[in-house]
């Protein structure tokens, strides 16, 4: 039934919805041919999960969970119901081992969405990352990463909007990749520049 949901939002309703405000998709056939994965994208809007959603194949999109924090989403259980229904989030506390609760994930074979600076930033600007991708990908060297460059996003919806504004946007996804790094930092360094170098490919 959930699986049922999900296509019918991300691969009917919201490519429509998403042409309409005025977002454009640029590579989908990198997920060909993975089977686990993890999307790290930088972040500028609650547009950029529906965006990546809707770029999965369908036979990817069960299985796969963008990463929320649940400070935010998960304030009330039916904010934390609703968002596990319609976004397939994982949920993660500061207060617990969150990165326990994504390994469990990737260990079941599921895939991730993740945004390393943690929250949505100015439009059009990246934030450091945080060490949590570095680590996950470390623990799992056979997972490759999925280098997302989002533009644009941040003037449709801001942060603390509520109402989209049609603008041209675009998400930029690049090669499957396994981290070479062997420190987490190096990792971290890594992942950041393969989405830097997207920015300005066409």
């Amino acid at each position: 039934m959930k699986l049922v949901l999900l296509i019918f939002i991300y691969k009917l309703v919201m490519p429509v919805l998403l042409k309409i405000v005025g977002v454009r998709i640029r590579n989908k056939g990198a997920y060909h041919g993975q089977k686990q994965f993890i999307v790290v994208a930088n972040h500028n809007s609650h547009v950029d999960t529906m965006a990546l959603l809707s770029s999965l194949p369908i036979r990817l999109l069960i299985k796969t969970h963008p990463v929320a924090t649940a400070t935010y989403f998960g304030k009330k259980k039916w904010l934390a119901f609703i968002s596990n229904l319609f976004v397939n989030t994982v949920l993660i506390k500061q207060k617990d081992n969150a990165l326990q609760l994504l390994e469990q994930k990737l260990k079941k074979g599921h895939s991730l969405v993740f945004f390393p600076e943690g929250t949505r930033g100015k439009p059009g600007e990246m934030q450091a990352f945080r060490s949590g991708i570095g680590v996950l990908l470390k623990a799992f060297p056979h997972i490759p990463f999925i280098p997302v460059w989002i533009e644009g996003t941040g003037k449709i919806l801001p942060k603390g909007s509520f109402l989209p504004v049609p603008f041209e946007a675009e998400v930029k996804i690049g090669a499957a990749t396994l981290a070479k790094g062997v420190s987490v930092e190096e990792i971290v360094v890594e992942v950041q520049t393969a989405i830097l170098a997207l920015r300005g490919r066409e």
